[in-house]
């Protein structure tokens, strides 16, 4: 992308400069993205106390000088088996009841094989790798 393109960046004119500010930007995230996790970590441990240690007399929740918390419990479906789940989902046709995604690397397995997959096409995705010069 030029500058023409994203004026809301100044991009250095040399095609290596930009290399170098690409790795640089990745590492500044990369350190930003450890701090984050960190602070993620102490807050699901936090989390997970609350729902383990609040009495169940406190069902509504805790409150203090800055937030209330509330320990929701909500139902989420598990399929236990696939079979039959597969089997009531062809039979009616309530193909809504699945998500519409495929397994990339199952497909590209088979694509190595030999073997193409009825519906599925090949699209070429351009990105970047970086590497430590």
């Amino acid at each position: 992308m030029s500058e023409v393109e994203n004026p809301k960046y100044k991009f250095p004119k040399a095609m290596g400069a930009c290399a170098d500010r690409l790795y640089q930007l990745r590492q500044k995230r990369l350190e930003m993205q450890k701090e984050v996790d960190k602070v993620a970590a102490e807050e699901s441990a936090l989390k997970e106390h609350i729902i383990n240690t609040l009495p169940k007399s406190e069902a509504s929740g805790v409150a203090g000088k800055l937030a209330r918390v509330t320990v929701v419990t909500k139902q989420i479906p598990q399929v236990k088996d696939w079979g039959a789940f597969y089997e009531y989902v062809k039979k009616t046709g309530q193909f809504d009841l699945m998500q519409r995604r495929i397994t990339d690397a199952a497909i590209k397995e088979r694509w190595e094989a030999g073997e193409e997959v009825p519906g599925v096409e090949r699209f070429n995705a351009v990105s970047i790798s970086i590497n430590k010069v």
